[in-house]
């Protein structure tokens, strides 16, 4: 059975920060890309970040770039993602994403950005 467990999400003031982390289990993880989304309340979910299988490349979507980190453990099956100077507009429910031959989703992490 195939998992992905996101943790880390919390309430945090502006400028703060959170370490997402997110563990996979029942996949060979080091053969998946992974990533993180976010969907904020009625917006559709979109891509924050991606990390390839051998954690060589990143991406991550303009309005995060510089505050935002994903890295990965393989030899752990997690991948995580330090989030910097966080800002009102980052708060969404931030998802897990295992992607390779098929895909996987986590169930979700709120994040919420407030004073």
């Amino acid at each position: 059975q195939v998992q992905l467990v996101e943790s880390g999400g919390g309430l945090v003031q502006p400028g703060g920060s959170l370490r997402l982390s997110c563990e996979a289990s029942g996949i060979t993880f080091s053969s998946y890309s992974m990533a993180w989304y976010r969907q904020a309340p009625g917006k559709q979910r979109e891509l924050v970040a991606t990390i390839d299988s051998g954690g060589r490349r990143t991406n991550y979507t303009d309005s995060v770039k510089g505050r935002f980190t994903i890295f990965r453990d393989n030899a752990k099956n997690t991948v995580a993602m330090w989030m910097n100077s966080l800002k009102p507009e980052d708060t969404a429910v931030y998802y897990c994403n295992a992607a390779w031959w098929r895909e996987y989703w986590g169930r979700g992490t709120q994040v919420t950005v407030s004073s």
